[in-house]
């Protein structure tokens, strides 16, 4: 599995609002069960973010499948790599929202305590923020509604 085997996420358990991490290819990947208020949050920061539409980069970060406004085959669950696109850091979870010490009106997401990134809860980077890009999607695919196969897609890249 660390040298690159898909590796299989049961997220039967994630209640909504939750969050999990997987370890593929040596690199956390998250889950995130996200809840009809968090999906709406989404839609809120689109003028925030500096790649709303995932433009930049589409083959590197984020596969065609995934190229709409959630970033993710079902709204409901976030698939991406936990590692910051500026230096490499591991972002924090941030994912309630509410006045937070870097964004008086937070809907949620990641913070990136290091240099400063702030990403909504589809992993889109903010606008004048050290990260470049996005968060990574990696490939994936659903083999059951509660069970996710992390770098592997039906293409089978």
């Amino acid at each position: 599995e660390a040298l690159g085997a898909p590796v299989e996420a049961d997220v039967s358990l994630l209640a909504p609002g939750e969050m999990t991490t997987f370890e593929w290819r040596g690199q956390p990947v998250w889950v995130v069960r996200r809840t009809k208020e968090m999906l709406e949050g989404i839609k809120k920061v689109d003028n925030k973010v500096a790649d709303p539409q995932s433009e930049r980069k589409k083959s590197e970060l984020t596969p065609e499948y995934a190229r709409n406004e959630y970033r993710s085959i079902k709204p409901e669950y976030l698939v991406v790599v936990g590692i910051c696109t500026h230096l490499g850091c591991s972002p924090q979870a941030k994912l309630k929202a509410g006045p937070e010490a870097f964004e008086s009106d937070w809907t949620g997401g990641f913070y990136c305590p290091c240099h400063g990134s702030l990403f909504d809860l589809a992993g889109r980077v903010y606008r004048n923020k050290p990260a470049p890009d996005n968060l990574r999607v990696p490939p994936y695919t659903y083999l059951s509604d509660t069970r996710i196969l992390i770098g592997e897609d039906k293409k089978g890249a």
